[in-house]
């Protein structure tokens, strides 16, 4: 119970994360063809229990009979087989139109891990290293102060940077950065000024960075931030290409992924799972304009988030996930090399800032990798799941977690956004999902 009260709280701060900037009308159409799926198996084959597995369907179900959920898809995997997906409830309230193993939502951090393997492709072709300056690839930044504090009269205290903020505490929310949503330092208002998540393109979001500085010194505190946001910028300086365009040529294409990218094309918008938030009477609400960002997604926008801009499919998320479970490898394509996979999701935060300060960040049993996060002592952080399971959620309840120990895969997709009666599902799948393994070493 302390841990689900833990999680239902940490997540409620994922609230501020809702950042589609502007869009332009130059929308690229992903094809619309059938992708062989994972292929299926019975539950018994790969060590779980059907009659036990009931009690996650009674789970998901139970959110979407007492109306805090409209609907829901979920997919478990294990050892590269699907051992069931289902759909529960609507995709829309108003029309009636069913929720279905297809349908696509908006994933918001979600995308995070995805810009992390943009990144990590980046680096097996040597155009980055952990330890590098963040300053090499963005010369703005190589000016940063740190703030330190704010004086009688209110001014804020600037300091140098004991070291300057690296690639490597970049990707791990290690670097200073912040995203202005969940404080009230004289930094986090300048983001909030400045509308940093609003810039219209990434260049933009680096130049308002630019002139901001830093919360708190390099590798002292790990913030939730806008780290994954910068990656995308320094993904399309590095490669020469817009940040979408690169992860359909590199990701999305080569895995299959076709209902994945950073809008809906037309064709498709009849499966576009309806957004909704919880109103003052307390029930479901269609949120058009969730934390005042459009959310459409009709055309490609012009500034493509890499911290929570993209929509996609169960189905195709599994696909993502099971690629690094496999060691960076799907259907005979290698995205990544095994070694590249396991650099991306080991832990790299220092046992002591594994304390449990933020509510979402670290803690005893908790690290985090490049861009996921990650357990190294389950049952010290009070789950579950196997040890070295790598994971992360979005602000609308899309959750994912992939367990390399037990070989298992389980992606979970809604649209609710955060409130006071806010089901927090992905606590509530894990141990549905783990009390069905009965054979978790086969």
């Amino acid at each position: 119970m302390k841990n689900t009260r833990r999680l239902r709280y940490a997540l409620s701060l994922f609230a501020g994360l809702l950042f589609v900037a502007g869009t332009h009308q130059t929308p690229a159409k992903q094809a619309n063809k059938k992708v062989p799926e994972l292929s299926e198996i019975k539950a018994e084959e790969v060590g779980f229990s059907t009659e036990r597995l009931e009690r996650l369907h009674t789970a998901m179900q139970r959110e979407i009979d007492a109306k805090e959920l409209a609907g829901t898809v979920t997919i478990l995997a294990r050892h590269g087989k699907v051992v069931e997906e289902r759909s529960y409830g609507k995709r829309d309230i108003a029309s009636g139109a069913p929720m279905a193993n297809d349908t696509i939502f908006r994933i918001f951090s979600m995308t995070k891990p995805v810009t992390g393997v943009a990144m990590m492709i980046l680096y097996e072709e040597g155009k980055w290293y952990p330890s590098d300056p963040i300053s090499k690839y963005i010369p703005e930044f190589a000016q940063l102060k740190v703030f330190k504090g704010v004086d009688q009269g209110g001014a804020m205290i600037l300091e140098d940077p004991v070291h300057p903020p690296t690639m490597s505490e970049l990707m791990t929310h290690t670097a200073g950065f912040t995203y202005g949503f969940f404080g009230n330092t004289p930094v986090d208002k300048m983001y909030n000024e400045q509308k940093v998540m609003q810039s219209h393109s990434l260049q933009g979001l680096i130049d308002k960075l630019a002139k901001i500085p830093l919360l708190y010194q390099p590798g002292t505190r790990w913030e939730y931030s806008v780290s994954m946001d910068i990656q995308g910028y320094i993904v399309e300086k590095l490669s020469d290409q817009s940040m979408p365009d690169f992860m359909q040529r590199n990701i999305f294409g080569p895995l299959r992924m076709k209902d994945s990218g950073f809008f809906v094309p037309k064709e498709n918008r009849n499966r576009f799972a309806t957004l909704y938030r919880e109103d003052q009477n307390g029930q479901l609400a269609a949120d058009a304009r969730a934390g005042g960002a459009p959310t459409d997604y009709a055309a490609q926008p012009s500034m493509a988030s890499g911290g929570g801009g993209m929509v996609s499919t169960a189905e195709d998320y599994l696909r993502f996930a099971q690629m690094l479970l496999n060691e960076g490898e799907l259907d005979g394509v290698r995205i990544l090399a095994p070694a590249t996979v396991q650099l991306m999701t080991s832990n790299h935060i220092p046992h002591r800032l594994m304390k449990g300060e933020n509510p979402i960040g670290p803690r005893p049993g908790l690290g985090w990798g490049y861009d996921c996060a990650v357990f190294t002592d389950p049952q010290q952080a009070g789950v579950v799941v196997g040890k070295g399971t790598f994971w992360w959620q979005g602000a609308a309840d899309t959750w994912f977690w992939a367990d390399p120990s037990d070989d298992v895969i389980f992606v979970g997709m809604t649209q609710r956004m955060l409130g006071r009666n806010w089901p927090a599902v992905a606590a509530l799948s894990q141990p549905a999902v783990y009390q069905a393994l009965l054979k978790p070493r086969m």
